[in-house]
């Protein structure tokens, strides 16, 4: 059966220029660990300023979230500790929710996946395509553990994926290049839970013949979303569409996961990459019945605008699998925007949650108690919105000491602490306006239309930039004006200077709250703006007067909104990141077990032979593959081997190097490898030749 969905006019499904409502997703982590600051940086910080931001223009907002406790990482963590899966789950899904709670990342509401309600939820979506004849059903051949005796799913098996020859590629996707494919593509392909080959054996599942809304994606897409979505999501999008789409499994053969609801599918689960999106959808339906609201028009309604924040390994599943799904289904809005964030390294290396790599939130809550903001800012300031980025401790103090307690906090405590000397805490009443005055106030207008034209495009970096003007603006003027001096010559010019000062400082309560948050609501506690009773105080009113706060209101007493962060505290925190690697390290140094045994004839069918780099170069646009030209004795071939991130081309050229000759071509990035050289791996993640004595040998000559 053919599919063909009917593509509205280009001019009907480009962005809503006045929705209703918005709908705005966050990823759903996986509850297998904790949340670090690669996640924070490139999903929620930005979804949440989004969120407060909307709220504030009085827009009706659902910002929801959840665990996804299905992923196959829950199934491995839940093995390697000896628990149930189950167990994982509850551990991991309480203490991600409090650590969003205490961060302040403003949930309407924030779900799991394990919830009676979801597994309802997804069971529908999937029955109602099933009864649709939405679905393919095929028997393919997929990996299987012998030694474990069950099928691997996608992110049981690891191997070097075809396309780009990164040798840590999962089943499913690889997270170097972000090519997706399916486990049977991988090249050298290893079981997660053994570590043994796997074999192929026949299976039954369920396919979203993705190839049949091809041409739906690309008008929807290619040509609706080009000039609106980010380039980064557009392009990963454009290049799966060129490729040409396959059919994608949606069930798996798990025994962890939300059972398939047809008949034939004992010891099936649903995929949780078809699982785990709809986990939005039972989101909403959860919080529509604790506040009895209707959830239809957040999903339904053509006036709302769903927008999906993700990373960019997930720009596939947000943009190409579940808006087919949703479309298939018919009664879904799609997504207007997902506007995916790239990477955040941290200290100059890839996060790695398996090599404790990271920065913790819940371990940042306990350690740094009050100074949310800090982190918010620091990730904001240095967000991966159009390429990798790297979080520093260093940088992170620099922008507390230098930027939030130099710029934002100095003007706002010298402002307070003078109104107080000066005028017993009450805003003075002004005088006649200068022209300096006048100026400063007309710019000061100016920045809530700058600050939000800035988060409409998704451009938070450059938003909480402008947001942090507002303070040079106050300070350059305190500075300018001097009323510690003019208070002993003129008191009335004093008095006007303290009210435009008290303006600014009002109007950076406002339009940091969506930023930060804690220190919108301290510094609001301060000016004690919840007393003034003015429905009208909001982000649009501070484009339309001057006067934000009146005179003749008390305010409180001073407090510092930050405090400074020292050496000390800095250098405890590369201290633990070095010895959280180093116990890593030692963890990780025992040997490999001995492999399965074999035959000595399987040995004599390897023909290993010595030989010498003549020439290396390392492969563009990869990380660790390096183009070798390599003297065996009985000619000089290529391999193309995965070395580049231990060695530099020129100091390997003229090494003796082991080679085994008589394994199969093949080709990786477009260059086929005529064989393999042997390397050992130290517990640091280095590799090393295993080399022959160099007296006396010849290249040619054979290992026996």
């Amino acid at each position: 059966m053919q599919l063909f969905y009917p593509v509205k006019h280009i001019s009907e499904i480009t962005m809503i220029q006045d929705p209703k409502r918005y709908t705005i997703t966050a990823a759903l982590p996986y509850t297998n660990g904790p949340v670090h600051i690669g996640h924070l940086a490139g999903v929620y910080v930005p979804a949440d300023i989004y969120a407060r931001y909307q709220r504030l223009q009085g827009k009706d907002v659902l910002f929801i979230c959840g665990s996804d406790e299905h992923g196959v990482p829950i199934t491995l963590k839940a093995k390697k500790e000896g628990v149930s899966p189950q167990q994982v789950v509850d551990k991991y899904h309480a203490m991600i929710k409090t650590s969003f709670e205490q961060f302040g990342i403003s949930f309407d509401n924030y779900s799991r996946t394990s919830a009676k309600i979801h597994h309802d939820t997804a069971s529908e979506f999937f029955k109602k395509l099933y009864d649709d004849g939405k679905f393919t059903e095929e028997v393919t051949e997929q990996l299987y553990d012998e030694e474990a005796q069950q099928f691997l799913a996608d992110r049981f098996v690891i191997g070097t994926c075809p396309k780009c020859g990164y040798e840590e590629s999962y089943g499913d996707q690889c997270e170097n290049c972000g090519t997706s494919h399916n486990a049977t593509d991988l090249i050298n392909p290893k079981s997660a839970i053994s570590g043994s080959t796997p074999v192929t054996k026949k299976t039954k599942h369920w396919f979203l013949p993705l190839d049949q809304y091809e041409p739906w994606l690309k008008e929807w897409i290619i040509e609706g979303h080009k000039k609106d979505w980010k380039t980064n999501v557009y392009g990963q999008c454009k290049s799966w569409i060129d490729d040409g789409l396959r059919p994608r499994a949606v069930t798996r053969d798990l025994d962890w996961g939300i059972p398939v609801p047809v008949e034939g599918a004992d010891g099936k689960v649903l995929y949780v990459w078809f699982d785990a999106p709809i986990g939005y959808i039972s989101a909403t339906k959860e919080w529509a019945d604790q506040y009895q609201k209707d959830w239809e028009p957040y999903w339904k309604d053509e006036g709302t605008k769903l927008l999906h924040f993700i990373g960019k390994d997930n720009i596939v599943f947000h943009c190409i699998i579940f808006p087919s799904m949703l479309k298939a289904e018919g009664s879904y809005v799609l997504p207007d925007n997902v506007p995916a964030n790239e990477f955040l390294n941290l200290e100059g290396n890839k996060i790695s949650t398996s090599k404790n790599w990271a920065v913790w939130l819940h371990e940042y809550l306990e350690e740094f108690p009050d100074q949310q903001d800090v982190l918010r800012y620091t990730l904001t300031a240095n967000a991966p919105e159009t390429k990798d980025n790297d979080f520093t401790w260093s940088d992170f103090q620099a922008r507390n000491n230098s930027e939030l307690v130099a710029i934002f906090g100095n003007f706002i405590n010298r402002v307070a602490v003078l109104t107080h000397k000066y005028y017993d805490g009450v805003v003075p009443t002004p005088n006649a306006l200068s022209e300096v005055d006048q100026i400063t106030l007309k710019e000061l207008q100016t920045y809530p239309e700058v600050i939000a034209s800035s988060i409409e495009r998704y451009r938070f970096r450059e938003a909480q930039a402008e947001l942090m003007n507002v303070a040079r603006l106050g300070n350059k003027y305190l500075a300018d004006e001097e009323p510690w001096k003019t208070i002993k010559s003129d008191e009335e010019r004093t008095q006007t200077v303290m009210y435009i000062a008290m303006q600014i400082a009002t109007a950076l309560a406002i339009l940091s709250e969506p930023f930060l948050p804690h220190t919108s609501d301290k510094l609001k506690r301060i000016l004690r703006i919840d007393s003034l009773q003015d429905p009208e105080l909001d982000w649009g009113k501070i484009t339309e007067t001057h006067q934000l706060i009146p005179e003749g209101h008390e305010i409180a007493k001073s407090e510092l909104l930050f405090a400074r962060i020292e050496d000390v505290q800095m250098q405890a925190q590369r201290d633990k990141l070095v010895a959280s690697k180093k116990e890593n390290e030692e963890n990780n140094s025992t040997l490999e077990p001995i492999k399965d045994m074999i035959q000595f004839e399987d040995f004599t069918k390897l023909d290993l032979r010595v030989g010498t780099i003549l020439e290396a170069e390392k492969m563009p646009k990869t990380k660790k593959l390096m183009v070798l030209k390599v003297d065996t004795g009985i000619d000089v071939r290529t391999i193309v081997s995965g070395i580049a991130e231990s060695f530099s081309a020129e100091e390997i050229i003229g090494r003796k190097v082991t080679v085994l000759v008589n394994l199969a071509p093949r080709a990786l990035r477009g260059v086929e490898s005529e064989g393999m050289i042997l390397m050992t791996e130290k517990a640091d993640g280095n590799l090393v030749f295993v080399n022959p004595d160099d007296e006396g040998i010849e290249n040619g000559s054979t290992i026996n």
